[in-house]
């Protein structure tokens, strides 16, 4: 199940393929590498809270699932275990996501994941345009966050708190 970097390259293909499959409109933009969120945020003129990133988290029993967390809050652990029903979750180190995803950390989405595993959503996205990765360095995609949750199936839910 390994990658190599030469078949990650397609990442950008992969996402706008699985958009147009899903009839999501996405608006891909090129933009400079960030070495933050705030940082990208800023280069796109947006705020932090509408950047949404998409965390691999990783189940006990080797499955995986993605969370989708605006960029000024994180992950509340004790809320989304309790949502999927297990007492343990974890972030995986990046070789692990890759495999998992086929996209390199700073370029995930669930959008043209190699698996389909399912998505959570935070709740706070919802009603709003946002800002996400497009599967490819140097890239950001916006989109409808609430055509984004209904296209990929996403469960919406309370999973975040504040940074």
């Amino acid at each position: 199940m390994g990658h190599t970097v030469e078949d990650m390259n397609d990442g950008g293909q992969r996402f706008l393929a699985d958009a147009a499959a899903r009839g999501l409109d996405v608006d891909v933009v090129e933009r400079p590498a960030a070495n933050s969120l705030e940082e990208a945020a800023g280069i796109l003129g947006i705020s932090p809270a509408d950047i949404v990133k998409s965390l691999v988290v990783k189940h006990r029993d080797g499955s995986f699932l993605f969370a989708l967390i605006p960029g000024d809050r994180q992950i509340s652990w004790p809320k989304l275990r309790a949502l999927v029903g297990v007492n343990k979750l974890s972030l995986p180190h990046a070789d692990v996501a890759l495999a998992a995803m086929g996209y390199e950390r700073g370029t995930i989405t669930p959008l043209g994941s190699t698996t389909r595993w399912p998505v959570y959503a935070d709740a706070t996205i919802t009603g709003r345009r946002i800002s996400m990765g497009a599967g490819a360095h140097g890239r950001s995609a916006f989109v409808d966050a609430d055509a984004l949750t209904s296209a990929l199936g996403a469960i919406v839910a309370d999973i975040s708190e504040p940074n």
